[in-house]
C-alpha cells in the first residue's frame, strides 16, 4: 500500500512539475510533441507485437520496449498544459477535458503506466518470450485504463 501511494505522489510531483516545463512550449507544438511521443511509442507496440505473433528476436523486442519505457519516462506529462485539451491550430487532440480536471487519477493512471513500461524493458533483457507477452499484456491493459476515461474515440 505504502508503495502504491508513493507511486501516485510522485506521478502526481511529476506532472506538477511537467507543467510549469509546459509554459516554455506553446499549446499547439505540445499536442504535436504529445501525438509524436505516442505514435512512436505505438509502432515500437507494434513491434513487439509482430514479434510475439511471429518469429521471436529477442534484440529487437528489447529495442523497443526500451524505446517505449524511455518516452514513458521522458516526462510527456509536460505536454498536458493549459490550452491543449482542445485543438489548437492545424493540432487536433483526442484528449477529453476530463483529463485535466482528475489529476489525482491521472497521476495514478501515468504511474501505473511508467511501472509497466519499466517492467517490460526489464523482462525483455531476459529474454523470455512468454514472460515479455505477459508484460507487454499488462502494458496494454494500463494503456487502455488511461484510453477508455480520457481519450475521445
Amino acid at each position: 500500500m505504502k508503495k502504491s501511494v508513493a507511486r501516485i505522489a510522485l506521478a502526481i510531483v511529476a506532472l506538477s512539475l511537467a507543467s510549469a516545463a509546459s509554459a516554455q512550449v506553446k499549446p499547439e507544438d505540445q499536442i504535436k510533441f504529445r501525438k509524436a511521443g505516442y505514435g512512436f511509442m505505438s509502432w515500437n507496440m507494434g513491434k513487439i507485437k509482430t514479434n510475439l505473433e511471429g518469429t521471436y528476436d529477442a534484440a529487437q523486442v528489447t529495442a523497443a520496449a526500451n524505446a517505449i519505457a524511455g518516452i514513458a519516462n521522458s516526462g510527456m506529462g509536460a505536454l498536458y498544459g493549459p490550452g491543449t485539451d482542445k485543438a489548437v491550430g492545424n493540432q487536433k487532440t483526442r484528449v477529453k477535458p476530463e483529463l485535466f480536471q482528475n489529476m489525482q487519477e491521472v497521476g495514478k493512471l501515468a504511474g501505473d503506466f511508467n511501472s509497466a513500461a519499466n517492467n517490460l524493458a526489464k523482462v525483455a533483457a531476459s529474454g523470455d518470450a512468454a514472460a515479455v507477452k505477459t508484460a507487454f499484456g499488462d502494458l496494454g491493459k494500463t494503456c487502455k485504463a488511461c484510453h477508455d476515461k480520457f481519450r475521445e474515440e
